[in-house]
């Protein structure tokens, strides 16, 4: 009689260890970086919940650091980077790096250590694929000494060593205020870990780098070294699609998403999506640009006078984009925003209006719908799930 009733005993069981579960994978945490120069204090780790869509008032846990605007994760969870996004009129005039352990039952931060960037205002880092080298995109608002592409080696345990590398690129100069130099805006990995592409601002160009993580200076220029953006655009950021045959670019300055074929380090532009929906928009920025978990939309910052997020569906074939939604951000300078771990909310960082927003997504026509909170926060920048425990 005990053999025969074993198999339901070993059912419940499992039954209930997926209930506890079920509950517990409504519970995240998600970090949010900051600027500092006001009431903030750094990074922030909040409690989010993807049944209601919204974030606990009160923070877990508050990690003092300068401007760490930007925030890098390692594949595991275990380490977090953040850029400090210092320089000339700031606290700390030095743009520098930041380690920091994440402890994988708590989600408790700890902080490692930190270098120097090398390069003022560093808005954007990355991991190489093998996780050896963290590239830095000094932005360097300042024409002298300009933007510069920084390689920190990293170590096992997460520590950062000094920069073992950097790059610096001729500025287009097209807009004699904005690209009398480099800056560099961002520094991303495409999908295979063999290359490194740089957007830089200042040049209209996007930098290819050979990686090669053997070497103490792992960045060599790439058979094709550039890609030329048209003048006065100022690009932003990249993001590959889903199967890395593909690849989309926000250009700040002229406030356009370039579309292009993408096979082994070579970019081939097949299209160029404009964001201004009326000649009259005078200030426009494009800015943060993301996929839908199931890499059929694409979400893209409109920044300026008009502060919105526009919604296309992403043809599979091309990549190539088409308009579905406009959507306010009901607040002042989109950084950036981020998906939920259920794919069903979007959370924004409203830099200038000091508030995250979180709209309702809908996953099947990926449009954005109702707000869902709007929680006052001094000066967001950016945001990191952590989905593992």
């Amino acid at each position: 009689m005990t053999c025969k009733l074993l198999p339901w005993l070993v059912m419940a069981s499992s039954i209930s260890a997926f209930s506890v579960q079920a509950t517990t994978m409504t519970d995240y945490d998600v970090l949010v970086g900051s600027y500092t120069a006001g009431a903030s204090e750094g990074i922030y780790r909040f409690r989010f919940d993807t049944t209601t869509g919204k974030l606990d008032v009160a923070p877990r846990q508050v990690i003092k650091s300068e401007n760490p605007s930007w925030l890098t994760l390692s594949k595991d969870q275990r380490h977090l980077y953040a850029v400090n996004e210092n320089g000339p009129g700031q606290t700390d005039v030095v743009g520098k790096v930041s380690s920091f352990a994440i402890d994988p039952k708590t989600h408790v931060v700890s902080f490692i250590n930190q270098v120097e960037s090398k390069g003022d205002e560093p808005t954007h880092s990355s991991l190489s694929g093998d996780e050896h080298f963290l590239f830095v995109a000094n932005y360097a608002v300042h024409a002298d000494p300009g933007g510069v592409l920084a390689v920190v080696p990293v170590g096992k345990d997460g520590t950062l060593s000094a920069v073992a590398q950097t790059s610096t690129h001729p500025a287009s100069k097209v807009n004699p205020e904005r690209q009398a130099s480099s800056h560099v805006h961002s520094a991303v990995s495409s999908p295979d870990g063999k290359y490194l592409i740089a957007s830089d601002l200042g040049a209209d160009k996007l930098f290819v780098f050979r990686y090669d993580g053997k070497k103490a200076q792992p960045l060599q220029p790439a058979k094709n070294p550039s890609v030329d953006l048209p003048a006065g655009s100022g690009p932003r950021h990249l993001l590959f699609s889903h199967d890395g045959k593909h690849a989309w670019l926000t250009t700040e300055m002229s406030a356009q998403v370039a579309v292009f074929d993408y096979h082994d380090g070579v970019f081939k532009r097949t299209q160029l999506v404009e964001l201004a929906n009326k000649e009259g928009q005078q200030y426009r920025a494009a800015g943060g640009l993301h996929a839908s978990p199931d890499g059929k939309f694409l979400y893209v910052a409109n920044r300026g006078d008009v502060n919105e997020l526009l919604v296309f569906s992403v043809n599979p074939a091309t990549g190539q984009l088409k308009e579905l939604q406009r959507r306010s951000v009901e607040g002042k300078e989109p950084r950036e925003f981020s998906f939920d771990p259920s794919g069903h909310f979007m959370l924004i960082a409203n830099q200038k209006s000091n508030q995250i927003v979180t709209l309702r997504v809908d996953p099947k026509t990926g449009l954005l719908g109702e707000t869902v909170q709007a929680l006052d926060f001094d000066s967001p920048s950016d945001f990191r799930f952590l989905t593992t425990k």
